[in-house]
């Protein structure tokens, strides 16, 4: 009412009467624009593994997203991904009020509701609802957020389950396996040598790019030393791959094989640590003949020679560090590999020393680490009891097992044997599209959080999470809008008498969380921050984006090495005539930035291609079958077809074709529905034998032409191959 009196006053000295209106920080006419700008600190979560970021802000809106110099995981490094956080900030796709379905399960049709009713309707249809009818799908979740998740499962009974489509599952038993750890360690890969990879894409996706990536940097250009050594074994040629001084192509699951046959090359040469050797192999009892390098070279596809190559500059450039990962990882022996790689380390003495592999502690405070993902076997269960109607109720946060679940597993189809599904989702996905309740979460950079990194730099972090804008949608009210995830646990714990443990009797919501431990950070009086009073003391950790001590080091007993198998694990495998090998592409990850268009639109750092979902196939094997680029190709397993485009080049095998994850959901928004091929869709069901984790390396295709042909977007040039196009003339350029 003030504003329109003040604009009939005005009008008669000429003002435009719209010039007074109050308007949102996007149209705010230029002479109430300042100009100054505020840099905040606070924790990504667009990558997996949490990294240290600063965002500009200007008259309340995020502009720019750069590295934190002080957060000890990345040390001002970031990555696109990071970057694109302000577009998932001001995604014209985002959810900005309580939704409920109106029509049938997945049709499309909404009505938005107020949160009273919505959190009403969620706590009266889970009257009756037993615990263990009650299932939270998140992704992996650690930090106060992760203790309020287990506080409400724990205060209710019921299961939660972490799900990420390419699961941890079986590196994080590998790593308790080998070395006894709870926590994933940190790869010294800066202060190594030598480094030696299997199947681990640490440069483009694998569980912590940023912090590996800065690290790599050191290793290779540090003043001061000398430039470090690095081999890279994978089936594919990926980003990591072509940064490798030597790329070593391994036939897909037998990455463990070579390992052992290494092994072997450096036990019989004497070049080992003598207790470690003589732990590995009995001492002396076990007989790993069958891993002579001359015995393992046709099964692995890399030449004796060559294996005794590079056991040799392994043993001998030290320190050294063997990493796996990936899709050494990706099949039915994933934890035969991995057990087989990870014992390199041992040969080479460098277990928890500098320039190898460093054990981190546990979290202060017991908070949990957020990469306790479930395996794809826990997920199917789940998928049966969906179906057979013993879960009632199923709450999904962050989340999309219906889109990265291969289609085996029918969990679309077993969905409808849920009463109630609510997703906590800011936007559309292929899961959220068959909820009944949506219930839109507050995005990252407008809410409170904390993370501890995994894996940390070798000493307890906890980083800490701000909101630096107010909530996009406040100005909806707060019957609309988005909240907290952890908010609208505490309200239904309240509401259904199952009140959550929390620290502190005066703590009612989660930013209450956050600080009350902030509280207790505080009573150790010891890490970054030191202060007299506990207000001077929050600021500061807000500041710097978090806390650590870096002298809370690992201080636990040394890990005994496991004796060394002494026969071969085979691989097993679908049918077809290509092994099918699925990647990461540096900017959809495993789909979950999908939307963005910025990441569609990142070229892939091999093929440089956007927006599309491509096959890459070898160029001699492509000439064999006439598949030229472009060539729409149907790609066929045993579950199922996708179609993708052809991108032939000579960086993979003729015995293998590979994939990017990402494309192909059938929810999601304008940038992201229906664009490319899912191809989780099309993968075997197959699992490791030991953990239970999906073998998504296994699954093998055949390939055929549809007929079609659409040009393939990339960044490098495409010569046409105008010998064949009937519709351009060929000019000739002549002097003058």
């Amino acid at each position: 009412m003030g504003g329109s009196a003040t604009a009939v006053a005005a009008a008669a000295c000429g003002v435009p009467e719209k010039e007074l209106l109050v308007q949102a920080p996007l149209e705010m006419p230029e002479d109430l624009v300042t100009g100054l700008d505020n840099w905040y600190a606070t924790i990504d979560r667009q990558n997996r593994n949490g990294i240290g970021i600063v965002v500009r802000v200007m008259e309340g809106r995020a502009k720019k997203i750069e590295g934190n110099v002080d957060y000890p995981v990345n040390v001002g490094k970031h990555n696109a991904i990071a970057d694109a956080g302000v577009q998932s900030l001001y995604h014209p796709d985002r959810i900005s009020a309580p939704l409920v379905r109106t029509g049938e399960r997945g049709e499309g049709s909404w009505e938005e509701i107020s949160w009273t009713d919505a959190v009403s309707r969620i706590a009266s249809r889970l009257e009756g609802v037993s615990g263990e009818e009650l299932v939270l799908v998140t992704s992996p979740i650690g930090g106060h957020m992760g203790s309020v998740v287990n506080s409400f499962t724990d205060a209710f009974g019921s299961t939660h389950l972490q799900y990420e489509p390419l699961e941890r599952t079986v590196l994080q038993t590998s790593i308790k396996n080998v070395f006894g750890q709870d926590v994933m360690p940190d790869f010294d890969i800066e202060n190594a040598a030598y480094v030696l990879s299997f199947g681990a894409d640490f440069l483009n996706g694998w569980v912590s790019p940023v912090r590996f990536g800065r690290g790599y940097g050191d290793f290779r250009h540090a003043e001061g030393r000398e430039r470090g050594t690095f081999t890279h074994v994978e089936s594919r040629l990926s980003m990591t791959a072509a940064n490798a001084d030597d790329w070593i192509y391994v036939k897909p699951g037998y990455e463990g094989v070579l390992a052992l046959s290494m092994a072997k090359v450096i036990i019989d040469e004497g070049l080992g640590d003598d207790a470690a050797v003589a732990s590995l192999t009995q001492n002396g009892t076990n007989d790993l003949s069958q891993f002579d390098p001359s015995n393992v070279s046709a099964a692995s596809g890399v030449s004796a020679q060559r294996i005794r190559e590079i056991a040799h500059e392994f043993a001998t450039k030290r320190p050294a560090v063997a990493i796996g990962g990936g899709s050494a990882a990706a099949h039915t022996n994933g934890l035969f590999n991995l057990n087989a790689i990870y014992s390199l380390n041992y040969l080479v003495g460098n277990v928890n020393k500098k320039g190898g592999v460093i054990f981190n502690p546990m979290p202060p405070l017991g908070l949990p680490v957020g990469s306790r993902s479930s395996s794809f076997q826990q997920m199917s269960t789940l998928s049966d009891r969906m179906a057979n109607r013993e879960v009632k109720a199923l709450f999904v946060r962050e989340a999309d097992p219906f889109y990265g679940m291969p289609s085996s597993s029918e969990v679309r189809k077993a969905s409808f044997g849920v009463d109630l599904i609510v997703s906590f989702s800011g936007q559309f996905d292929d899961t959220t599209a068959m909820a009944d309740i949506v219930l839109p979460e507050h995005n990252y950079l407008e809410d409170w959080g904390t993370d501890v990194p995994d894996p940390g730099p070798g000493y307890q972090v906890v980083g800490f999470q701000q909101p630096v804008v107010r909530p996009f949608f406040e100005n909806r009210g707060g019957h609309l809008g988005t909240k907290n995830f952890g908010d609208v646990l505490i309200t239904l714990g309240e509401i259904l008498s199952h009140p959550l443990s929390l620290p502190g009797d005066d703590v009612k919501t989660f930013k209450d969380v956050v600080e009350q431990s902030a509280r207790s950070l505080y009573r150790l009086n010891r890490g970054s921050v030191k202060s007299d009073d506990f207000r001077s003391f929050w600021q500061g950790i807000l500041q710097r984006g978090g806390w650590w001590d870096t002298n809370a080091r690992y201080d636990g007993p040394s890990p005994t090495p496991p004796a060394l198998p002494v026969s071969p694990q085979e691989p097993i495998s679908g049918s077809g005539e290509f092994a099918l090998v699925p990647f990461e592409s540096a900017g959809l990850s495993d789909g979950r930035t999908s939307d963005l268009p910025w990441l569609q639109a990142l070229p892939d750092p091999i093929s440089t291609a956007v927006w599309h979902t491509w096959v890459e196939i070898n160029n001699k094997k492509a000439v064999e079958m006439d598949i030229r680029e472009g060539d729409v190709l149907e790609v066929t397993s045993p579950r199922g077809s996708i179609k993708a485009l052809a991108y032939p080049h000579p960086g993979i095998s003729p015995d293998a074709v590979a994939m990017p994850i990402g494309g192909g959901h059938l929810g999601g928004g304008r940038y992201s529905k229906e664009r490319g091929s899912n191809v989780f869709s099309i993968l075997e069901p197959l699992t490791d034998d030991k953990t239970g984790a999906l073998a998504w390396g296994a699954t093998r295709v055949s390939l055929r032409k549809t007929g079609d042909w659409v040009r393939l977007s990339k960044f490098e040039n495409t010569k046409p191959d105008i010998s064949e196009d009937t519709h351009r003339k060929i000019i000739p350029l002549t002097k003058g």
